[in-house]
């Protein structure tokens, strides 16, 4: 069965990578839209880099950071936030992409890391920060175990559960369902988007049909029960390593 690798990487907390668009500029880390698009794999996925920010600027939605971690200089960048030269940060290695052009800027960076939040020293720490940390609220928070399949949620009338639209994709596929569940991940502002995991008590951990990815630009909360209507796909696959067999798309979601 194709990996999934679930954003929590993110994956971490309220401030997404949003891709940003204007009439006269674009900022797009999506590897869809790029121009032959060079994914660089050797960061590993939650791997962190720590150091000093020796130089920033905003383009279009982003603030772009370059950090000087004592061995090497790297970029990142992230949905803008207030940060200054000589700040200590931690950045998560998460969507290193190669040769990447920004359009607001009217420069290409050999490498630049699209993450899901770049932390300054004193801020919230996310679950991809060394153990005995304290855990994250907000966009990254997640369940304490959501491995396991949820407690038990009932479908929504005419919808379907998440085991189902698993073992049925095939024929849902294109198809507009509804699937109500609990909220065990969710992440903002990846790609343009929100991206949560429901999960309804149905379906396997042990395969993986136990949780479904969504992609809304709606908001929820951990542990929320929500009802998610969108359109189904399969085999979407993102870049730097980030594969779904199966995905709820564009979903509206309605909260209990």
């Amino acid at each position: 069965m194709t990996l999934r690798i679930t954003m929590s990487v993110f994956l971490v907390a309220s401030f997404g990578v949003t891709v940003a668009c204007t009439a006269e500029h674009q900022d797009d880390p999506n590897p869809q839209t790029q121009t032959q698009p060079a994914v660089q794999s050797q960061a590993p996925t939650g791997a962190t880099a720590t150091g000093t920010v020796v130089e920033t600027m905003n383009a279009a939605n982003y603030t772009y950071v370059r950090v000087d971690t004592g061995s090497e200089e790297i970029w990142a960048a992230a949905t803008r936030f207030d940060v200054a030269v000589g700040d200590v940060v931690v950045v998560p290695l998460e969507m290193p992409m190669q040769d990447f052009h920004s359009d607001s800027l009217d420069r290409t960076f050999d490498v630049v890391y699209f993450t899901s939040q770049i932390l300054r020293e004193g801020d919230a720490v996310s679950p991809a920060m060394p153990p005995g940390h304290p855990p994250v609220t907000g966009a990254m928070a997640s369940s304490p175990d959501s491995t396991l399949p949820a407690e038990p949620v009932e479908p929504a009338d005419g919808g379907v559960t998440v085991a189902r639209a698993w073992t049925e994709s095939a024929d849902l596929k294109g198809s507009e369902i509804t699937v109500r569940g609990r909220v065990v991940k969710f992440n903002g502002g990846i790609l343009g988007t929100n991206w949560i995991h429901l999960q309804d008590g149905s379906g396997s951990a042990a395969d993986g049909t136990h949780d479904l990815t969504v992609t809304t630009l709606g908001t929820a909360s951990v542990g929320d029960v929500v009802t998610a209507t969108g359109t189904l796909v399969t085999d979407q696959d993102f870049g730097a390593g980030y594969t779904y067999p199966v995905l709820l798309k564009d979903a509206e979601l309605v909260a209990d």
